[in-house]
């Protein structure tokens, strides 16, 4: 079979129009046909969500975030019977290879087609970045500097009122995105699912810096930290200061894509064709410093991503 699937499920992230365009231009040049379908497994499962694509069809969108094969969930992909139908659709179809570009979800369900005689290749695009094995996934990036966008923004009006601002920004089960960007923002305290925090300790480090003329503070706050707005309950009945709270939500997931994303994006996607094209399948393509490198699926599932504690004691140390 000379078709190749392609297709984007569960979250958005920013970089997945590169990816998409990536394997279309690299698969057309190898020789094979290049199907895009719409809507993830949802679109999958409807047996009419299938687009020829050619080379014109993916111009104007490395620059866009989203994804233009759009995204959906699909619970009903965890079905014995669904899983079924979802390959012998693809084989009617004549799609013997398939690109999936995603999260951990979406490479179960990659998994279960390649038990059904499908070739599948994942490429891991999500903000949260809690992909075991890759370094970076696509959209981490994008989303890291819209969190830091966000911080310059709110410093402004911080600095004005001389004000405490609590910042939630996504993370249900990680703080990856909450690290990074309060690293490079400068926050005072950053809290985690991953780290316990004392109160106690944070309005310590607060009162630190009020006792050292500092106008204002930024705390940042993964989703999966607790709920932010009694965190600032708690704050308010140590600290004399006014304390607002801003939920970032999805503008994390939007965007025009950085650099680094189109590039992961380009890479991560030729690559994906070429291991398909040398008969690879059950694999997902991961960043490892400067290379990109595959690994099997089944890695992604074996325990959690490991937590950067070296850059938490950095964070911890320089914003004293």
């Amino acid at each position: 079979m000379y078709k190749i699937g392609v297709m984007t499920s569960g979250g958005d992230a920013p970089g997945m129009n590169a990816a998409i365009r990536s394997v279309v231009r690299k698969g057309i040049s190898d020789g094979y046909e290049i199907v895009g379908i719409q809507r993830g497994y949802a679109g999958l499962l409807s047996g009419n969500q299938f687009l020829n694509l050619k080379i014109g069809s993916v111009a104007d969108i490395i620059h866009r975030g989203g994804t233009v094969l759009l995204t959906a969930r699909a619970p009903e992909m965890l079905e014995g019977e669904n899983q079924d139908r979802a390959a012998e659709l693809l084989k009617g179809k004549g799609i013997g290879k398939l690109i999936i570009i995603g999260g951990e979800g979406s490479f179960r369900g990659a998994i279960t087609l390649q038990e059904r005689g499908i070739d599948v290749i994942g490429v891991p695009g999500t903000i949260d970045n809690d992909i075991p094995g890759t370094d970076k996934t696509i959209g981490f990036d994008t989303a890291v500097n819209t969190i830091l966008d966000a911080i310059n923004r709110l410093r402004d009006t911080a600095t004005s009122h001389e004000r405490i601002f609590l910042l939630e920004v996504m993370g249900r089960h990680n703080g990856f995105l909450a690290l990074a960007a309060g690293l490079a923002g400068g926050a005072e305290s950053i809290l985690i699912p991953e780290v316990g925090y004392d109160i106690e300790e944070v309005c310590k480090r607060l009162m630190h810096g009020i006792k050292r003329n500092k106008a204002h503070s930024i705390i940042l706050v993964a989703e999966g930290a607790g709920d932010v707005y009694k965190i600032k309950e708690e704050v308010s009945k140590q600290i004399n200061s006014e304390i607002r709270v801003t939920v970032l939500g999805h503008v994390q997931r939007g965007g025009t894509p950085s650099a680094v994303d189109r590039i992961l994006g380009s890479r991560m996607g030729a690559m994906a064709v070429d291991l398909l094209h040398k008969g690879n399948s059950g694999l997902f393509t991961a960043s490892r410093g400067e290379d990109i490198v595959a690994l099997p699926l089944e890695q992604c599932f074996k325990g959690v991503k490991s937590f950067p504690e070296k850059l938490y004691q950095l964070a911890l140390v320089l914003s004293k």
